[in-house]
């Protein structure tokens, strides 16, 4: 790295990859070039940054050649493609799509809880990869606890904002609501298999296995195991996951189980204390965990912590969880893995060259 380094974002088009280049931005991430590449039919589109204009390209072989960091954010099947394709031309690819997330060669990174885990990729396929956003905020919430008491069940139910799904569901959304609110209507759904507005829908992503559980409540079961470093016998957990009209930000009903036991006290002293959270817990004066004041903040935002009544006890805990799932569900963790791996040495692809693994 000279001045700085030599970046891609794939799907830059996209409302991750639009919140990618925002965050580099924000955060003044150093580098000397950004490429933004979208679809052929996004070819040649303009996408301000840092008080200009970049041009969108296609991808192609030659055109991936030579980056030094390749930023992931058009779904798994343009991944499973041109993930290994940038790692060949040199890059180290951050990936924020499913593909990779549970293969073992590929680290599932959130720097908060296991930053040591991204310098993995240089011993596997050079992809570190980000959470999904579900997933993102559980996993925060959950850590502090966890050191401190062992988490042993987690049973979580989402309430999750359309645009998880994309700007397509994100225009869904309002093109029915306002049809409705002026007595109209509304057009059939295109994205949801049901009308979202006014709605909710028992239905994220796709159902597939036979079992009755979404792809994406697989995701968040077998994430977070990842992440902790937990097996199916060490924690149990099950996901409900619902997509329910709300522009930005999941929230999350959550509760645990521990080994040890764990007062509401001590929890929310944990909480104040975790980086990247913050304690939203005053329920008789209005104030919890809300999306609307979540929206485009990086943080995780917890709130609503009580016991079970009666038998629950103190190794038992509720609690109401919400993140902006755009930022730090999506592109924030994917930009601070990026800041992660600068620190680390690890970012440029010269120094990727001279790096040694360290030897037990």
């Amino acid at each position: 790295m000279a001045d700085g380094y030599r970046i891609a974002v794939v799907g830059a088009t996209g409302a991750v990859g639009q919140k990618v280049l925002q965050v580099l931005e924000e955060r003044d991430f150093p580098l000397s070039e950004l490429v933004p590449f979208a679809s052929p039919r996004s070819q040649g589109r303009g996408l301000p940054f840092r008080g200009r204009e970049l041009v969108c390209r296609a991808l192609t072989q030659q055109a991936v050649q030579q980056f030094d960091l390749a930023f992931m954010a058009a779904g798994s099947s343009v991944s499973r493609e041109w993930a290994p394709r940038f790692g060949d031309g040199g890059a180290l690819v951050i990936d924020k799509t499913s593909c990779w997330r549970m293969d073992p060669e590929v680290p599932l990174v959130v720097p908060e809880i296991n930053p040591d885990a991204a310098a993995d990729a240089l011993l596997g396929r050079g992809i570190v990869s980000s959470p999904n956003c579900s997933t993102m905020a559980l996993v925060m919430a959950l850590h502090p606890l966890h050191r401190e008491a062992r988490v042993e069940e987690v049973i979580v139910s989402t309430y999750q904002s359309v645009s998880g799904t994309g700007n397509a569901a994100v225009q869904e959304l309002e093109d029915q609501s306002h049809a409705l609110l002026h007595r109209a209507q509304p057009p059939p759904p295109a994205v949801y298999p049901h009308q979202i507005a006014f709605n909710a829908l028992p239905h994220v992503e796709t159902f597939a296995g036979g079992e009755g559980y979404s792809t994406e409540e697989r995701k968040m079961m077998d994430e977070t195991r990842k992440i902790l470093g937990l097996g199916e016998d060490e924690l149990h957990i099950v996901a409900t996951c619902v997509r329910v009209p709300v522009m930005v930000c999941h929230s999350e009903s959550v509760r645990i189980r521990t080994r040890e036991p764990l007062e509401v006290e001590r929890a929310r002293e944990l909480l104040e204390q975790a980086e990247g959270v913050v304690l939203v817990d005053d329920p008789a004066t209005n104030r919890y965990p809300t999306a609307i004041e979540a929206a485009d903040r990086d943080e995780v935002f917890v709130g609503r912590l009580r016991h079970d009544p009666g038998q629950g006890g103190v190794r038992h805990l509720n609690m109401w969880v919400v993140a902006d799932n755009l930022r730090k569900g999506a592109a924030t963790n994917a930009v601070q893995i990026a800041q992660l791996l600068h620190e680390q040495g690890l970012a440029g692809a010269q120094q990727r060259a001279a790096w040694q693994p360290a030897v037990a």
